[in-house]
């Protein structure tokens, strides 16, 4: 069942594929970005530094990977017409997406409900939920041009079951499985696909955040749970909608 986590793609995977992918400037983002492209893909950056977003477009330039694209976003901020610009922006020069991976998402506090800045709150459904569907609706016609796409929600472990001092990150996360079910059902006959995917455990920023006290070496890298990201947007997962996945397994 977990076969998906040790994957090993072919080099050419994703070659000829366009894939968009949020908070492409840093940590899992930034690892998926670099081997979506190593295998093949346009990859569409979209993250809120441009310096960063240019650090990884460097580098996948360097590898002699095909030359990608850059567009600076701010997720908690952007407005319908942001995300119809990005939409336009990608059917003048491409003319389709192939993949779509929604990774950009905001930790908020760690505190009990009873406690939690409403304010806070509403900037991580913001940011983890309205911007994730606003910018699925915005790029559904270049989806739907696809030959066969694959959309993936990233999700967590507290998105799956409810955990104290979670408040709007796991409310954001269950929602998140909600719309990636709501969508896989309204496209069940067509060949569009839409899946979550729960990295785990990883060695980056936002982590470092929720658990301050965690030692970060016994964490496993971004780079390392790459398999099922790559696994998700190949061929392999053709007909696999709807579905909860895991990037690694669960740590006890």
């Amino acid at each position: 069942m977990n076969c998906h986590m040790d994957y090993r793609a072919p080099s050419d995977l994703l070659a000829g594929k366009v894939i968009l992918v949020t908070g492409a400037s840093a940590g899992i983002g930034r690892a998926v970005s670099l081997e979506y492209a190593r295998h093949g893909a346009t990859v569409v950056l979209v993250g809120r530094s441009v310096n960063r977003l240019k650090s990884v477009y460097d580098e996948i330039e360097a590898m002699g990977a095909p030359k990608p694209a850059i567009f600076p976003l701010n997720l908690e901020s952007a407005t319908v017409q942001d995300f119809a610009s990005l939409a336009a922006t990608i059917d003048e020069a491409f003319g389709k997406l192939d993949g779509l991976l929604h990774n950009a998402s905001q930790l908020g506090e760690r505190v009990n409900v009873a406690d939690y800045d409403l304010e806070t709150w509403a900037s991580v459904m913001q940011v983890n939920v309205m911007a994730a569907v606003s910018l699925t609706q915005a790029l559904l016609p270049l989806l739907q041009a696809a030959p066969n796409a694959s959309t993936v929600f990233t999700s967590s472990s507290v998105g799956r079951r409810g955990r104290a001092g979670w408040g709007a990150y796991s409310t954001s996360k269950f929602a998140t499985e909600g719309v990636m079910q709501i969508l896989a059902d309204e496209h069940r006959d067509s060949t569009l696909r839409f899946n979550s995917l729960n990295p785990g455990a990883t060695r980056t920023d936002m982590r470092r955040a929720a658990y301050p006290d965690e030692d970060p070496a016994v964490l496993r890298t971004p780079a390392e749970i790459v398999p099922t990201y790559l696994w998700l947007m190949g061929p392999e997962s053709l007909g696999v909608t709807g579905e909860a996945f895991d990037a690694q397994p669960p740590r006890h």
